[in-house]
């Protein structure tokens, strides 16, 4: 199963040029790397990227995290993953634009809910 990170490109270059990064300002406050399902990516991407250009989606593999990753309640009960280390570049999968369609929404690509 594939889970998904929304990052801003700065964040997405660094994790590119350091190999690893312990998330963004709000994963660092919470102390863990906020992570979505597909079924959670779009609405994840309404609430707290809303208007936001320049996105990126990068996708990693649930269970090549091992034990580091936790499914932990949410917004409305949901089990959302949670990773417990840092988010490395060697584990992620794929990642891909996330553009802003003429709606304002983000366009994802096919297969995200």
């Amino acid at each position: 199963m594939l889970i998904y990170k929304i990052l801003t490109a700065p964040q997405w270059d660094e994790l590119q040029r350091l190999g690893a990064t312990p998330g963004a300002p709000v994963d660092l406050a919470d102390g863990f790397v906020h992570f979505s399902t597909a079924a959670q990516a779009r609405e994840t991407a309404a609430r707290h990227f809303a208007g936001q250009d320049g996105l990126w989606l990068v996708a990693l593999d649930a269970a090549a995290l091992g034990s580091a990753l936790r499914w932990e309640p949410s917004r409305g009960g949901q089990l959302f993953p949670h990773l417990y280390a840092p988010l490395r570049l060697a584990d992620v999968a794929s990642a891909a634009p996330l553009p802003l369609g003429p709606d304002g929404r983000h366009l994802f690509p096919e297969g995200i809910a």
